[in-house]
């Protein structure tokens, strides 16, 4: 295309956005001036379905931009058609509305919590990981903001947080109403059972695909509308335990447990949801869990973590596709999680990778192939699709439970990691590119068009 045609189409995508973001129904949203620039509440541009009319991956620099912007105008309308249901904090990400959890309150900071005027919708005992979990009720005419400095004010001493809303699992629309009824408390996918086990918290994974066809599958649903197969956790499915022609993933034969925390609500991938099914998977007796999904620190999601990991079980986490000049994304950032970041088919860290307050390791995230929905394969891009490569090699690593063999297994990862960038570990490529001979093209695997981002 023309140097001319290109300025032509950048004007015309230009002049669309003006127009959208100008439109009566965007001035309808909550006024946060911090919600154009989302820190962590963004769908991340490795997690979008891609038209194939789009600008391929060799002009990134423009495609991420022009991604970003479109990301951010989804979230937009997600909230504006979602009012009732979704909020946002006080930098605009997005939360659950009318809610904001307690982590591990005493009797104390519950009765301050009262008396300030909130009720106690639900308690959860976090299994595997044995933290308490207060989901508070906020008193009629306070939004989530208000809500959260009311908390702290009548409770200094407590830890309070809101429920955020996290991206990183593909489309961001809302189901109809109709879809979001309380989630059946389990779905079997196929078998489950002894072996290598390795937890995934995603959306929910297409089983029946050839890919998967010879893995063992459990599904469990956090988030409402129970267990939805979509085509971000099927590709990361695929790439952690798949197999099917040329294509393999990181750890096949090893038992997969899904952890959907998306389901079929526009409140899909919640603080709440995630540490429910991350607490599922420990108690499981998984090794390694996989989050392939971004967005601010949050208290409920720190306290997890932190037990998860001193009890021994790996965390493993992309480091998001906002680009490097965005402020650090979590899990990924918390200092007990592997933070992964991805390459392209050269092993040049992906234009859009994000920056992690630390890196661990780089693995294919760029040029080559996954499971599609629906059968097939497509081609896919971002660090969502590397963090699960990584997960899988340290699963097939690890040879004893506990924090003893979660270390040796990084170390022996780490040994094998081929070392890419400055001499050494360093903050682009962590301590180097691991998983870069499982890699598939999309062309071996005969993926069809687009690209899942």
């Amino acid at each position: 295309m023309s140097e001319p045609s290109n300025r032509r189409r950048r004007g015309a995508i230009v002049a669309v956005l003006v127009a959208l973001l100008a439109a009566p129904a965007a001035a309808q949203l909550p006024a946060t001036p911090g919600l154009p620039g989302i820190p962590g509440g963004l769908p991340e541009p490795g997690d979008l379905p891609l038209d194939p009319s789009l600008p391929s991956a060799r002009d990134a620099t423009g495609d991420l931009g022009r991604v970003t912007d479109l990301r951010r105008l989804r979230v937009r309308e997600l909230i504006r058609r979602n009012r009732d249901q979704i909020d946002v904090d006080g930098a605009g990400a997005p939360v659950v509305r009318g809610e904001v959890l307690a982590v591990a309150p005493g009797a104390e900071s519950l009765a301050r919590a009262k008396a300030a005027g909130f009720t106690i919708l639900r308690e959860t005992m976090v299994e595997g990981a044995e933290v308490r979990l207060v989901t508070l009720a906020i008193p009629r005419g306070l939004d989530a903001r208000r809500a959260i400095k009311r908390l702290r004010k009548a409770d200094p001493g407590g830890d309070y947080d809101y429920n955020h809303i996290y991206s990183g699992a593909g489309e961001i629309e809302a189901a109809a109403p109709s879809a979001c009824q309380s989630p059946p408390p389990y779905f079997a996918g196929r078998g489950g059972g002894g072996g290598r086990r390795i937890g995934l918290v995603d959306t929910g994974v297409d089983a029946g695909h050839p890919a998967l066809a010879g893995a063992r599958i459990e599904q469990r649903g956090f988030a409402p509308g129970g267990v939805r197969p979509k085509a971000h956790g099927t590709a990361a499915a695929s790439l952690l335990v798949g197999r099917a022609g040329p294509f393999i993933g990181a750890a096949p034969g090893s038992a997969l447990l899904v952890a959907d925390v998306y389901g079929g609500g526009p409140t899909g991938g919640s603080a709440d949801a995630i540490v429910r099914g991350m607490g599922w998977l420990a108690s499981a007796n998984v090794s390694v869990i996989n989050v392939s999904l971004v967005g601010p620190p949050n208290a409920a999601l720190r306290a997890v973590i932190a037990s998860l990991a001193a009890r021994g079980v790996l965390i493993v986490a992309a480091v998001g596709n906002d680009g490097p000049a965005a402020p650090p994304l979590y899990p990924a950032s918390y200092p007990e999680v592997i933070a992964v970041t991805g390459v392209d088919g050269r092993d040049r860290v992906l234009l859009e990778a994000g920056r992690a307050s630390h890196l661990d390791f780089a693995a294919p995230g760029a040029d080559m192939a996954a499971a599609g929905s629906g059968g097939g394969f497509v081609a896919v891009r971002g660090t969502s699709f590397a963090s699960p490569i990584v997960a899988g090699r340290l699963a097939v690593l690890r040879s004893a439970p506990g924090p003893a063999g979660a270390r040796a297994a990084v170390g022996a990862l780490a040994r094998q990691a081929r070392d890419l960038g400055p001499a050494g570990p360093d903050r682009i490529y962590g301590r180097g590119l691991v998983g870069a001979e499982i890699r598939t093209s999309p062309r071996a695997a005969g993926a069809r068009g687009g690209v899942l981002r």
